[in-house]
């Protein structure tokens, strides 16, 4: 075999090998494409896929928290559900998180006067609240993130996380409440100067999350105005406050809704949960204080003063 037949089998085969390793390379994002992503959605997984997505996930779920209520003639009446899920799922997209399905148990006696609400009786919140925290846990949720859309629900959920102190558990329970947007820097002006439901803000959410159930052709049919009809000293709560003052479960003026403050909104309410869901990641003293405060608890006595 001379020298030249060498030295060109051994270009040959060089330049086979460059360019398989070229092939190789241009191929592989388009594998790595091909692999399907792991959602976000618990319902959406396969029973395989929710084993690498919790661990993914770090042990951390989110369980949007809504209702069933009237959101004046305008919206739907699982706007804070509808709300609140969207935000945690594009959360989750930013900080991979398991996000619960649809949660709508939570506390709306003041709305039973109005079409379509479903009130659930206050011992069935609390007892399929626990149990669906429990089976998350049982399915390595170890650390639960409830994010809160509806303000009905701000008295029951703090006393639902306070509640899990009253026996030994292996998870934490988190409470992500509704961020305050009202001075977000860059957040787009508003018309109205009041409002608390339906109102312009929500409405702009909406047309976000929903825009197809967004109704402004009906939003003036009725009134958002406080109706003041109840004079109490500060200090002095009763239930009855919320439909003295809003009888039509609308606060506030919507004629001003519009995509660009809804899209802000939005994206600063996922931003902030995304960080939550970071944080809760990182919590290593939770349930570390929790085992202590548990072991303590068995035997009061015996704690050292």
């Amino acid at each position: 075999m001379s020298n030249t037949w060498r030295l060109e089998a051994s270009r040959h085969s060089k330049e086979a090998c460059i360019m398989l390793l070229v092939a190789l390379f241009a191929s592989a994002p388009n594998r790595l494409q091909a692999q399907p992503a792991l959602s976000v959605q618990w319902e959406d997984l396969t029973a395989g896929d929710f084993v690498h997505a919790v661990e993914r996930a770090q042990g951390v779920c989110v369980l949007p928290f809504g209702i069933l209520e009237k959101h004046g003639a305008h919206l739907p009446l699982g706007n804070d559900l509808i709300n609140v899920r969207y935000a945690a799922l594009h959360a989750a997209q930013q900080e991979y998180a398991v996000v619960y399905p649809d949660y709508y148990f939570g506390q709306i006696f003041e709305a039973r006067h109005e079409p379509g609400t479903v009130a659930y009786s206050r011992h069935l919140q609390l007892e399929l609240l626990q149990e669906t925290a429990d089976e998350m846990a049982r399915n390595g949720c170890k650390k639960i993130i409830i994010a809160n859309g509806h303000g009905g629900n701000n008295h029951l959920l703090p006393f639902f996380a306070q509640s899990q102190m009253s026996s030994r558990r292996d998870y934490v329970v988190y409470i992500f409440d509704h961020p305050d947007l009202r001075n977000q820097p860059g957040r787009p002006p508003l018309k109205s100067t009041f409002g608390g439901h339906a109102d312009e803000a929500e409405t702009s959410h909406t047309m976000v999350s929903r825009p197809d159930l967004v109704h402004m052709d009906r939003e003036a049919s009725e009134s958002g105005r406080d109706q003041n009809r109840l004079q109490l000293p500060e200090g002095l709560y009763t239930g009855i406050w919320w439909y003295a003052r809003f009888p039509e479960h609308y606060a506030g003026d919507a004629s001003g809704a519009n995509r660009v403050l809804g899209e802000f909104d939005m994206k600063a309410w996922a931003d902030s949960l995304a960080s939550a869901i970071r944080a809760v990641k990182a919590d290593q003293m939770s349930l570390r204080l929790q085992e202590e405060f548990f072991d303590k608890a068995q035997h009061p006595l015996d704690t050292k003063q």
